[in-house]
């Protein structure tokens, strides 16, 4: 039986966040952008923001540490395909269409769905490393 590092994957989805948000940085110059967006959009301000968002990236690493012995290609891969997929549906499909941006942002910039892929990629890249299992033997009982 396969269990999840927890620790691992809470770190993983910490780090991962904070390259997700260091990229955002680089590419659009504006620090902390989506906990703005949530806090705003809440009304509960920045701090619920950077709560929402780093929780959210904790439970998706979460997330990904269960599904991971399920998803096809090599190890590096994996996580890669998760992300991609995790924000197609949830990102490109829904909130950034809910945010009024259009599906995958495009009406907000043409530039959007690559912007939104490279900071995903970048929040993948601490999965890589850091999502493993401790493999514990289940004795069988008659």
């Amino acid at each position: 039986m396969k269990t999840i590092n927890w620790k691992n994957a809470i770190i993983a989805g910490v780090l991962g966040t904070v390259l997700f948000d260091l990229v955002g940085l680089l590419i659009t110059g504006n620090w902390w952008d989506i906990p703005g967006i949530l806090g705003t959009k809440t009304g509960l301000g920045l701090a619920y923001g950077v709560v929402g968002h780093y929780s959210n990236g904790v439970l998706l690493a979460i997330l990904f540490a269960g599904l991971e012995p399920s998803l096809m290609g090599p190890k590096w891969l994996r996580p890669i395909l998760f992300v991609t997929a995790e924000m197609v549906a949830l990102v490109w499909l829904f909130m950034l269409p809910l945010l009024g941006a259009g599906v995958a942002g495009i009406e907000m910039s043409p530039m959007m769905p690559v912007i939104t892929f490279v900071r995903h990629l970048a929040y993948a890249v601490p999965l890589i490393f850091l999502i493993s299992y401790n493999t514990k033997q289940v004795l069988a009982t008659a």
